[in-house]
């Protein structure tokens, strides 16, 4: 899953980053309220944990931004406030689950995974599938038939942006904020090469290109048939 962390405390923001990247997730860090919703409204998250006590903007205000821009990521409260009224004013701003301080991280995994399951079909098989191109997001494999691909990170989340949008056109913009979210000096030239990368690897003998480029806008991955 792609998964957005808004906490201020540095070093618990860290400790959760590395529990989530051990489970293979792709994680993105955020240290105040503005710039992690700026991230959210980009809508290429999966799940979000939202600190409640953020400089800027707190939780519940990024929560209620969130749904009204209608976007469709899961969003878990992360507080030291447990009280009734406290979960009841989370869930008002657009909540789906809230955590109270201090966790277990085995309950943070189990909440996340379930969260995963509502939002994202996709996700409940630890499957990403479109024809015959499958990511395995548990053993973080990927195959195109019966042959295995060697892709490297970036080739990794480049085509599991394209699987989570098969049959949709991106644009080049839309695929650099995803894959290279927090690497400001990358330039728009780097998506093209790295479709071209991935294109060698998805390569199969009389089998057509699965990226369809689309003129002057960007590219689209088309479901082919097994």
């Amino acid at each position: 899953m792609r998964i957005l962390i808004v906490e201020d405390d540095k070093r618990l923001a860290r400790l959760i980053e590395r529990v989530l990247r051990d489970e293979r997730h792709s994680v993105d860090v955020a240290h105040d309220g503005e710039s992690g919703l700026d991230l959210l409204l980009q809508g290429t998250y999966d799940v979000a944990i939202i600190d409640w006590m953020l400089p800027g903007r707190d939780g519940p205000s990024i929560c209620r931004a969130v749904r009204a821009a209608r976007l469709p990521t899961a969003l878990l409260l992360l507080t030291a406030r447990g009280q009734i009224e406290d979960k009841v004013l989370g869930f008002e701003s657009g909540a789906d689950d809230y955590l109270v301080k201090p966790f277990a991280f085995e309950e943070l995994l189990a909440r996340i995974r379930a969260l995963g399951r509502r939002f994202s079909p996709n996700l409940g098989n630890d499957e990403l599938r479109a024809g015959a191109l499958v990511l395995d997001l548990h053993t973080y494999t990927a195959r195109r038939g019966e042959r295995r691909l060697d892709l490297t990170p970036t080739e990794w989340r480049l085509l599991e942006y394209l699987l989570r949008n098969a049959g949709q056109t991106l644009t080049r913009q839309q695929i650099l904020d995803y894959v290279w979210s927090f690497e400001h000096d990358v330039q728009p030239q780097m998506v093209d090469v790295y479709i071209s990368y991935l294109r060698r690897k998805l390569n199969a003998p009389g089998k057509p290109d699965p990226i369809v480029t689309v003129r002057g806008i960007g590219y689209r991955l088309e479901v082919e048939r097994v």
